[in-house]
């Protein structure tokens, strides 16, 4: 197989044999004319399949490993059908301190349909196991937990699945297959949300599962149709580019993460750093030994709460918004953010806490990001510029 890196810059290449355009072409049309009767040329409808479409799911297929990929309209609609492979009784083993759209979907959404789920501690092999019950269907799991970062072991995960005849589910958007292929450990699903590394520019919202089986793959096509929550051409068009660039993206987001989060942990405002490319960090060893990369994102927990205001309102050249994976630098408070809608017990529990900060470090130049961060943490709570928030940066 080419190495990934050919595969990214190659992502779509060739789909338009009768012009020659090495950019895959938007297939901007929801119908298409057949030859004749009972004939088709293997598109029908855009809901079923685009040309699109079709080229940004079989670049995902090949580069997960994967037997086949379906593109959705958002993480959390992949998400969703996924969950539609199972049925009413079936229960799940979740992995704590997941994204907070998976609880709300989980909790809020898919419970009243009857679908039961146990929430474990993310590093807790024999949590797993004792979740597990005659009527699990699968585990869910974050390749890199968000917000704090925690790495679970997966080839573990994989054999207790396996063992349990259970499916496991990874969420891979932190890491991305140029970093991880959870398939090759022995998962059964991968999620992405495209909106982050894999589109990369802050610009489109998506969503990709890969499926490592034939069969399950046929029946996750099937619910794709079904339920019709699809990625449009334009958003697969901007998704296909963003994969083109995605390695040279991801290995210089990573070298200004390490050297940020270097330079927090010698900040006296800042008690904590979560990043499992710092050697200290608890995940450090275990990231290492599935992967061939570090993340690019990281957050860190300030003194106070007058600290974290003063954060939030100083930083002028990052900006503050939900999100990670673009080149933008963006900063984010999960507790009233990404997380709002836990309970602040359940938040604390987590390691959600009040002033904890999560840092999405994108590909500007780290010196000016780092003093961006320290102009606002040292700044004066009681200056502030024309636009109401603090001078600093």
């Amino acid at each position: 197989m080419p190495h990934i890196d050919t595969l990214l810059a190659q992502a779509g290449r060739g789909r338009d044999p009768r012009t020659g355009a090495i950019s895959t072409p938007i297939y901007q049309t929801a119908t298409y004319a057949h030859p004749a009767l009972g004939q088709s040329t293997g598109f029908d409808y855009s809901r079923t399949t685009n040309p699109t479409r079709a080229a940004l799911e079989e670049a995902m297929a090949g580069l997960d490993g994967a037997a086949a990929a379906c593109a959705f309209a958002s993480g959390l609609a992949a998400l969703t059908t996924l969950l539609c492979l199972f049925k009413q009784g079936d229960h799940l083993v979740v992995a704590e301190g997941c994204y907070g759209g998976t609880y709300r979907l989980l909790d809020q959404v898919m419970a009243p349909f009857g679908l039961t789920v146990t929430y474990v501690p993310v590093l807790d092999q024999a949590a797993y196991r004792a979740a597990l019950r005659p009527d699990t269907r699968a585990i869910l799991v974050e390749s890199v937990s968000n917000p704090c970062l925690l790495v679970p072991d997966l080839p573990g995960l994989a054999g207790i699945a396996r063992t349990a005849g259970v499916l496991l589910v990874v969420d891979n958007t932190l890491l991305t297959p140029y970093w991880l292929r959870p398939l090759e450990l022995g998962a059964d699903l991968v999620l992405h949300s495209a909106s982050k590394y894999l589109a990369g520019h802050n610009d489109c919202i998506g969503g990709v599962v890969t499926v490592r089986d034939e069969a399950l793959a046929g029946r996750l096509k099937f619910l794709q149709n079904a339920v019709g929550a699809v990625l449009g051409p334009q958003d697969a068009w901007l998704v296909l580019r963003g994969l083109k660039t995605l390695g040279l993206r991801l290995e210089r987001q990573q070298r200004n993460a390490l050297t940020i989060a270097r330079w927090l942990q010698e900040q006296p405002m800042v008690t904590r750093v979560h990043y499992p490319g710092l050697p200290g960090d608890p995940g450090h060893a275990t990231l290492k030994g599935i992967a061939s990369g570090l993340g690019a994102v990281l957050s860190f927990e300030v003194q106070d709460r007058a600290t974290l205001e003063r954060l939030i309102a100083g930083v002028s050249l990052i900006a503050y918004a939900e999100s990670f994976g673009g080149v933008e630098s963006l900063i984010t408070v999960p507790a009233v953010q990404t997380h709002a809608n836990l309970s602040p017990a359940e938040r604390l529990r987590l390691g959600v806490t009040d002033t904890l900060v999560r840092l999405s470090v994108g590909i500007e130049d780290a010196g000016d990001l780092i003093a961006d961060l320290g102009a606002a943490l040292a700044l004066d709570p009681g200056m502030r510029n024309d636009r109401g928030t603090s001078a600093g940066g």
